[in-house]
């Protein structure tokens, strides 16, 4: 079992910064892909990021040149910066994990609580 726990959301204003943080443990005993996921009130879980072993990442279009993911191995802590966020960011966001890299997909066998971020314009 892998236990995931989101932190860093919050509210901000359109244009401005936050930083999600989450941390991983369990049953870690080899590489575990994480990703970051969102669902705004009546949509679908949309895959914001992922980064693969080889530290390549994956970006959804609606957020690729404002966001970064990040992973400190060391602390199994995987990390979003998001920047120039905007109204549409609105979602609980999802940290999300398995041995198998999914890329976008919604298929990660383990998911944190989520954490909430609202962008006002």
């Amino acid at each position: 079992q892998v236990q995931l726990v989101e932190s860093g959301g919050g509210s901000v204003q359109a244009v401005g910064s936050l930083s999600l943080s989450c941390a991983a443990s369990g049953d870690i005993y080899s590489s575990l892909y994480m990703a970051w996921f969102r669902q705004a009130p009546g949509k679908e879980r949309e895959g914001v990021a992922v980064i693969d072993s080889d530290v390549s990442t994956i970006y959804a279009n609606s957020v690729k040149g404002r966001v970064t993911i990040f992973q400190s191995k060391a602390k199994n802590t995987l990390y979003l910066q998001m920047s120039s966020l905007k109204p549409e960011d609105t979602a609980m966001y999802y940290c999300e994990a398995d041995w198998i890299m999914w890329g976008l997909l919604p298929k990660y066998n383990y998911w944190g609580q989520g954490t909430q971020v609202t962008v006002s314009s």
